[in-house]
């Protein structure tokens, strides 16, 4: 078996994915803060203490050892912010789960698109074997950037979402 991916810096046309820290949790707090972007993941904005315990957990990573916790703050080069996260649960069968958030006043830019072409361009690169999403049927643009980091819907559902998939 191959190692697994860990989070290494990505860097796209406008943006750096940077390895999380906990060191980002008070920025991205801010731009998490919008109950909007919970409409359909459910929940609500973290304080930032709360994001910061968060960040401790997945910056210490998976306790299984054949799982690896990817997650990648989004900086803007063009303002010198964070604008957002990406993730990636690599699993030893070679799958990746991946996720993606812009908070709201980057979104509809592209830039979740440019994140997670680039996150999917780099499990490629790292001999991931399969790329999955999970969305939920009434939200367009999570489709949107799913298709655009090639990614297709399937007729599989979870917990009310649509599973995509792409195999590498």
């Amino acid at each position: 078996m191959a190692p697994l991916p860990y989070a290494e810096p990505i860097r796209t046309s406008r943006l750096d994915l940077v390895p999380l820290r906990v060191e980002h949790a008070e920025e991205m707090a801010v731009v998490l803060s919008d109950p909007a972007l919970h409409t359909f993941i459910g929940g609500s904005p973290g304080t930032p203490e709360a994001v910061r315990a968060r960040y401790e957990r997945l910056v210490a990573g998976s306790p299984d050892p054949s799982v690896s916790w990817c997650n990648w703050v989004l900086r803007l080069r063009e303002d010198a912010r964070l604008v957002g996260t990406v993730q990636a649960t690599v699993t030893g069968d070679s799958v990746a789960e991946i996720a993606w958030v812009v908070g709201t006043p980057w979104q509809g830019r592209g830039l979740a698109s440019e994140a997670a072409a680039g996150l999917v361009a780099r499990l490629r690169e790292r001999g991931v074997g399969t790329v999955v999403a999970h969305i939920h049927p009434g939200h367009g643009a999570s489709a949107a950037v799913a298709a655009a980091a090639g990614l297709s819907p399937t007729e599989e559902e979870q917990d009310g979402e649509t599973r995509w998939q792409l195999r590498l």
